[in-house]
Formats: structure tokens, C-alpha cells, sequence
């Protein structure tokens, strides 16, 4: 079945869903711009890694090929026997955990020019780990500056109502999702659009070099093909809350009016 909602599924931010829907999503925005980008441009799934721990050092980009052997590949330690005849006393140890990093790897979209592989734009689709405080929205912050200090254009999607929005300067009007483009040309300017709940998703351009024109990209449909491919639609449970962050009063009654049919009017299961 189809989303009950006209934008953003706002269930699809539970952890059970988020990661393959924006890995999803990523692949589907490029599958559908890539026919209009040739035959002078391509599309392509790119990948950043980095080392989260729980404090707050970071290590941005560190290939795979640096990463130490998993700990399958240690030998096992053969127990030495004492030489001598007696056996020594010894404390037994205490068992205690450490604290391991672990690797994150974060997917984006780079639209590049054929033959010289130049970038012309970056797109991103943020994720909780770029928008809570901690590692992850450090290592994205320093990724984002880079490219607003460089000569490509930045599209900056959020479709998460969690955590805090990205940096902007100014008066911005509070919303549930944004999409920011930046073109390179007007820096440090840039478009908005904010977008709430009941709202459906905004289409954008995908701004490419001077002399050529630009995309529009419709995400509302590549949004609602990518959850009708994949079930969410069916396995979304939405006789549960919605995640947090709370809703306002009006969204919540305008949630409990839009789900009224599918809970059967009672809250129960459908």
C-alpha cells in the first residue's frame, strides 16, 4: 500500500528503517538524473569513511586498506607450561571491556564532468550521525565547509525532523525538513526549502555548469518509489508513535486524523 502521508514518512526514521532507505534513496536519485546528465556529466555513488568512538577525536577518510586485521586473523595463543616443578601463584584476572572504534561509512552523490572527472556537484542526504552532536556531524561539518570553499555546487537534503538542523546564517524560518542548494556562483548565498509534516516534498534544481541548464529533480516520486519497492509502506507499524522528536499539537491531531483509517479508529494494529 502507499504512504498514508503526502511528503515524508516520518516512521521511516527509526533505526530499523532509516539506513537502507537512504542508501535506497541515494541510488534512486542517481538512477533517475543519470539519462538527463549525458552525455556530458555522470552520477555517482561516492563513500566517506571515518573512526567513531565515544570521544570526541575523529579520523576523516581513512581508507579500508588501513584498517587493522579483524580479530579472527590473531593466532591463538598457545599456554606455556612452567619449566620448573612447581606451579606459581597468580591473581586471576578481571574481565573488562574497552572502549573500540568503529568505522562509519557515510554515502553521497558527486555529479562529475566526463573526461576530466571534475565535481561539479555534491549531493547529500544527511543522516542522524551528520546532524547529532558528536563525531559524525564533525567529520560532515568539515566535509561541508570543503566544498563551500571549492568551485562545486552543494544540494543538502534532510528529511530527518531529529537533532538540529545544519548551520545557516540569518533569520531561517523553522521547518521539519529542508533541502538547501548552493551554487557556487553565489556564495556564501543560498536556496531553501523548507517543508513540513503534512507537506509534500519539493522538487529542486540540480544546478550544473554556467552554460548549461539545470535540472529539476522531483523527489516526492523517486521518495515514494524507493518505499513502495521496498515494503516500508507495509512493514511500518502505525498503530505506534511517531519518533521523536514530539509533535506540535496541530501536527499531532493532524497525524491521529490521517491514521485513523489505517489504525481502525481505535489505535489497534491493521
Amino acid at each position: 500500500m502507499p504512504s498514508p502521508f503526502p511528503g515524508m514518512d516520518p516512521y521511516l526514521e527509526q533505526s530499523a528503517f532509516w539506513s537502507s532507505f537512504h542508501t535506497r534513496l541515494l541510488v534512486a536519485i542517481a538512477d533517475t538524473v543519470a539519462p538527463q546528465l549525458r552525455p556530458k556529466y555522470y552520477i555517482e555513488v561516492e563513500t566517506r569513511t571515518y573512526q567513531d568512538s565515544e570521544s570526541d577525536e575523529i579520523l576523516v577518510g581513512v581508507p579500508d586498506a588501513t584498517v587493522l586485521k579483524s580479530s579472527s586473523s590473531h593466532p591463538v595463543r598457545e599456554k606455556l607450561q612452567p619449566e620448573t616443578g612447581f606451579t606459581l601463584t597468580q591473581k586471576r584476572p578481571q574481565s573488562i571491556a574497552l572502549p573500540m572504534p568503529i568505522t562509519v561509512k557515510e554515502r553521497y552523490l558527486e555529479v562529475r564532468e566526463i573526461g576530466s572527472d571534475t565535481v561539479i556537484t555534491v549531493i547529500e542526504v544527511l543522516s542522524p550521525k551528520n546532524k547529532q552532536k558528536g563525531s559524525g556531524r564533525t567529520a560532515y561539518e568539515k566535509k561541508r565547509a570543503r566544498v563551500l570553499r571549492s568551485l562545486s555546487h552543494l544540494i543538502e537534503i534532510d528529511l530527518l525532523r531529529a537533532h538540529s538542523p545544519m548551520t545557516m546564517l540569518g533569520k531561517v524560518q523553522p521547518t521539519d525538513y529542508r533541502i538547501v542548494v548552493s551554487r557556487s556562483e553565489q556564495r556564501p548565498k543560498a536556496d531553501l526549502y523548507g517543508f513540513n509534516l503534512p507537506e509534500p516534498i519539493p522538487s529542486f534544481p540540480l544546478p550544473l555548469l554556467l552554460e548549461d541548464e539545470e535540472l529539476s529533480v522531483d523527489l516526492q516520486p523517486i521518495v515514494d518509489g524507493v518505499c513502495e519497492r521496498a515494503g516500508y509502506n507495509d512493514r511500518i507499524d502505525y498503530s505506534q508513535p511517531i519518533p521523536p522528536p514530539k509533535l506540535s499539537q496541530a501536527n499531532q491531531q493532524w497525524v491521529e486524523e490521517l491514521l485513523a483509517p489505517i489504525r481502525g479508529g481505535n489505535g489497534a494494529s491493521r
